[in-house]
């Protein structure tokens, strides 16, 4: 999968449409050259990989133009912000390899100066205080083909919205009873200058600024202001701000602030999965997933614990690229990246996850090898390590059939094999239970001229096996996870919910697993490449003696036979 995007943004030897933005600003000396972005945030979940391209995009530009990049809370609503949220957020960005340095800012930073800018446009008789309820505003704002009509507060004098403003500030009023709106146009065909709200009363304490406020601004009114007081000159926002646009240069216009210029991409969009923190959270607390951090989640924290590295992260979002209109993007592009990153840097283990004993009946009883193996063949500067080889050993069960179909290559009744790093060894008895008829082991032989798996009369076998050592395996839980939906756009459905569509065999825990010695140190988030099966991160959930395994992704792509696999049920 070839890739022709340079790390300036350039694809095809052309810039993207931000870039040439930015590159013609800087030619011009607008803003005397500066490049400066910001990561806004809402404090009222956590974030998911939508939001690390807008991440990457922000600090990306800043980086590459030799700008800076605020981070800043939009903390605006107190009813749905928390303290995790902020943490977390924090986290996810440095995660992604970004720094911020000491230009973490919020909007509630601003309230003082927002409130002095709203006291501004009423002087003016922009702005007035209206008594009308939320719903009678609703009714009166109009539809895409009907004008709103005025509040009959519209003609409120400045004097009079003043003092109202004041008195609000103070706590005078109840909750609900009067806003702030702009004095724009209730003809507009932009619904969002049909005389906005910009102050709500809203009697609840708020996590940075106490019990100080019971106005708070809404986020039209405080997000473009806050750009402008922090001299923001690219301001990237995601397409569904496209029409609010307008409603910011009217304010910046009116206020005469600093411009700073907003410009709108295409969010990301993520097939087998959904991309809103509202259904997100529906997931969450309906129990169809365990927490903001399971790894069938597209949370930033769902997918650094399922084993994700940034490093994938970042490549996946310099791909894609910037654009302009919405589209789908394939999720096989997201696992490719991931692949290409742990190829590189993934150690090699050998993992059993459904054990099938294989006694060698020639090896000497109690006799151990230590054999090299090698840690990863595209990194030599990863080394090798030893693991142990005993007379008794397992495989897994998929690597072996008593009466093989054409084209399997690996263990069978006469048939010759290799085990990685070991021996040929050759199968000459399977041994079943005899209630059940259940394989239970079987009887091998091997040839001591073919140590580390390679014979010096240069015959050939067709199938290579993993294994680990009875006596020195770890126990293991493995979880396999898949995609989270069944659909590629569960919300796109003509039918029924969004979670009707839940892939009921995206997560399956093998309990039973064994994996080779050299874990017994593995740290969660340690990253492997289990040989032939995938890549895997330990868990968190991991205790001394039982790591518990994630797997990130699988060797190759494989859905696509999945997918079959349920239509045909």
């Amino acid at each position: 999968m070839k890739d022709n995007r340079d790390n300036t943004g350039r694809e095809g030897g052309s810039l993207d449409f931000i870039r040439t933005i930015i590159e013609e600003d800087i030619r011009s000396h607008k803003n005397d050259g500066r490049v400066h972005t910001r990561f806004p945030p809402e404090p009222n979940g956590y974030l998911h990989i939508g939001h690390a391209k807008s991440i990457c995009l922000n600090f990306g530009l800043a980086l590459q133009y030799n700008g800076l990049c605020n981070l800043r809370f939009d903390d605006t609503n107190p009813t749905k912000e928390e303290q995790e949220y902020i943490d977390s957020i924090k986290r996810d960005v440095r995660w992604l390899g970004f720094d911020w340095e000491d230009r973490e800012y919020y909007a509630s930073d601003y309230f003082e100066q927002l409130y002095e800018y709203a006291v501004k446009l009423i002087q003016k008789g922009k702005a007035f205080v209206c008594d009308l309820t939320a719903d009678e505003i609703r009714e009166t704002r109009g539809t895409l083909t009907e004008p709103g009509k005025d509040s009959p507060y519209r003609d409120r004098s400045s004097e009079e919205s003043l003092d109202l403003f004041e008195r609000m500030r103070k706590g005078e009023f109840p909750d609900g009873s009067r806003t702030l709106r702009a004095k724009i146009d209730m003809a507009s065909g932009n619904l969002n200058l049909r005389d906005p709200v910009m102050y709500r009363i809203l009697h609840a304490a708020h996590p940075r600024t106490g019990d100080a406020w019971c106005i708070y601004p809404m986020y039209d009114w405080a997000h473009g202001q806050s750009d402008s007081i922090e001299g923001i000159t690219h301001s990237i926002c995601t397409l569904e701000f496209e029409d609010h646009r307008p409603l910011y240069d009217w304010f910046i216009r009116e206020l005469e602030i600093f411009p700073s210029r907003q410009i709108e991409f295409a969010r990301l969009n993520l097939n087998y999965t959904v991309m809103s923190k509202r259904r997100l959270l529906q997931l969450v607390n309906e129990g169809f997933v365990h927490g903001w951090d399971d790894p069938r989640m597209p949370s930033i924290s769902g997918i650094r614990r399922r084993g994700y590295t940034p490093e994938s992260i970042r490549d996946f979002c310099d791909r894609i690229g910037v654009a302009k209109r919405d589209s789908m993007v394939d999720i096989v592009l997201l696992e490719h990246c991931l692949r290409e990153d742990l190829n590189r840097r993934a150690q090699r283990v050998m993992a059993v996850l459904h054990p099938l004993k294989v006694i060698i009946t020639d090896y000497p009883e109690g006799k151990v090898e230590m054999l090299d193996a090698v840690n990863n063949p595209e990194d030599e500067s990863m080394g090798t390590r030893q693991i142990p080889f005993s007379r008794e050993i397992f495989i897994d069960q998929d690597d072996f059939r008593e009466d093989p179909p054409k084209k399997f290559f690996r263990l069978a009744p006469g048939r010759e094999v290799r085990l990685k790093h070991g021996y040929y060894i050759t199968c000459n008895e399977v041994i079943k239970d005899e209630a059940t008829g259940e394989i239970t082991e079987l009887h091998c032989t091997y040839d001591p001229e073919t140590r580390g798996g390679w014979s010096e009369d240069g015959r050939r076998v067709m199938g290579t096996l993993h294994w680990v050592s009875a006596a020195h395996a770890l126990d293991a839980e493995v979880r396999l996870y898949d995609h989270l939906f069944t659909v590629e756009n569960p919300l796109d459905q003509t039918e029924g919910d969004f979670k009707d569509y839940i892939n009921p065999d995206s997560l399956e825990i093998l309990s039973d697993c064994l994996v080779e010695p050299s874990l017994a140190k593995a740290e969660p988030g340690d990253r492997f490449q289990f040989l032939r099966q995938g890549y895997f991160c330990v868990d968190p959930d991991s205790t001394d003696g039982r790591p518990v395994f994630n797997r990130t992704v699988t060797l190759r792509d494989t859905w696509a036979k999945i997918e079959k696999k349920l239509q045909q049920k």
